[in-house]
């Protein structure tokens, strides 16, 4: 029993499925939590969930799960400047969405895989399969169909949209090779290195943005216990989507993650329709057809 739960483990298969539904029902849930809860504060959300990032690793640590690997200063600054992207990766986001439409929004980042795969090609000097290729098209144009709406935007608005959507590809690259590549860092290794830095920048940047006095004037007027174990539950979900997804990155590649992402997006827009009763055209149908078919073509190409 032993042996089969460890084979279970060592599977990737295993590990992206389960990051693939938790990042779905995360993203369910923030919806449920800014709208039920009335919490529109995305960077408090983002502060409780690197608290209990920084929590839940510092836990594992002191119960023997791992131990944190001896960095020199070279490594520490390395983790600092992964912090402040995964930092800046969120601000550019939440940024870039005030200026342009929602659907634009998810268009421009369906091209995610695109941006990894140049980064991998001329940087890591890796070299992907023409059926590889091919296979990105309709998990990218299912975005696309899937989203289509109000394509409006402002010049800065396209220009942060796409630089957000670089980011994001960097990020999951550079979280790759931190875990396979020289540092080798485990997972829960890499989320207590992290998680302290970005949690201290997420409440800066929430303060210099005027976000933190609504959230105390929210603290006055609006918690209750129903609310604090909501956005402690919440928090927690992260906290293992956050190892769930640093381990299925390190067991795939940065592709593999950035594709799931892309048909993540499109579920939660299915489930969007059934949770919330929207209403989709065919256009978005086929969109979402196609993404899934996509994914399920490239899960068969490419490369672990």
């Amino acid at each position: 029993m032993a042996t089969s739960t460890q084979q279970c483990l060592e599977s990737s298969m295993v590990w992206l499925v389960m990051y693939f539904f938790l990042n779905l029902g995360l993203t369910i849930y923030n919806k449920v939590i800014m709208a039920m809860f009335k919490f529109p504060f995305p960077w408090a959300l983002t502060a409780i969930h690197t608290l209990c990032g920084t929590i839940g690793s510092y836990i594992f640590w002191k119960v023997g799960v791992f131990k944190p690997a001896k960095l020199g200063e070279r490594e520490n600054m390395v983790m600092l400047m992964f912090s402040v992207l995964y930092t800046i990766n969120i601000a550019i986001s939440n940024v870039s969405l005030n200026l342009v439409t929602v659907p634009f929004h998810q268009v421009v980042r369906a091209m995610t895989p695109v941006f990894t795969v140049i980064l991998n090609v001329l940087f890591l000097k890796k070299a992907y399969s023409g059926k590889v290729y091919t296979s990105l098209i309709p998990v990218i144009a299912g975005v696309g169909f899937a989203t289509l709406g109000d394509y409006n935007y402002t010049a800065i608005g396209f220009f942060l949209t796409v630089l957000g959507t670089l980011l994001a590809a960097i990020k999951t690259v550079v979280t790759n090779r931190v875990q396979v590549g020289r540092l080798k860092l485990h997972p829960l290794d890499l989320l207590l290195r992290m998680s302290p830095l970005a949690f201290i920048q997420t409440l800066l940047y929430s303060y210099a943005t005027g976000e933190f006095a609504l959230v105390q004037e929210y603290y006055r007027t609006h918690l209750t216990v129903n609310v604090f174990f909501a956005l402690l539950l919440n928090g927690i979900i992260a906290f293992f989507l956050n190892v769930v997804s640093f381990t299925a990155n390190k067991k795939t590649s940065a592709l593999t993650m950035t594709v799931a992402g892309n048909v993540k997006q499109v579920l939660s827009i299915v489930l969007a329709v059934i949770i919330f009763d929207l209403s989709i055209t065919a256009t978005n149908g086929l969109g979402i057809v196609l993404t899934l078919a996509g994914g399920a073509w490239y899960s068969v190409r490419h490369d672990n």
